[in-house]
């Protein structure tokens, strides 16, 4: 029992649950994205208090360095009340992906954020195909935006 039991909190600490919506819908005008056209974008929303958002940001950087040059970014909107507070985190921990504070109203402009972390992948076109309420993780990276990095620009 307690072998199990250690299985299921190693599987959650690697493949943390998370609910995956698959969509199919324009993604919001805003500047940070206009500079990205005919990209693959993932929109995070995250605060540096959150400790989730800090547990998923190693595999964001990961693949966003493994990545980058196939035609994917990352945008990762801060939820905390400075931009100074999240640059410091930034720098601390070596994240090279931006990491803008949210502007009032981009939240509302992707449907709403009702809790952290929650991300948005956008493929080429500037459609939002779709939203992680939860954690993302490297399997969770790979199984939803490597297809929509095979696909031509």
């Amino acid at each position: 029992m307690t072998a199990i039991l250690l299985t299921l909190i190693v599987y959650l600490w690697f493949r943390p649950p998370a609910s995956v919506d698959d969509l199919n819908r324009p993604a919001p005008e805003l500047p940070e994205l206009a500079a990205l056209k005919g990209q693959v974008v993932l929109v995070n929303f995250w605060a540096v208090w959150c400790p989730y958002c800090r547990h998923e940001m190693p595999a964001m950087q990961d693949y966003y360095i493994a990545k980058r040059d196939k035609g994917f970014a990352i945008v990762a909107y801060s939820l905390d009340k400075t931009q100074a507070e999240a640059d410091a985190y930034m720098r601390q921990e070596g994240y090279t992906f931006p990491a803008p504070l949210a502007p009032p109203g981009v939240a509302a402009a992707f449907g709403g954020v009702d809790k952290l972390p929650t991300s948005y992948v956008i493929d080429r076109q500037g459609r939002i195909r779709h939203r992680i309420s939860g954690q993302v993780h490297a399997g969770r990276l790979h199984d939803l935006i490597d297809p929509l990095l095979a696909l031509p620009p």
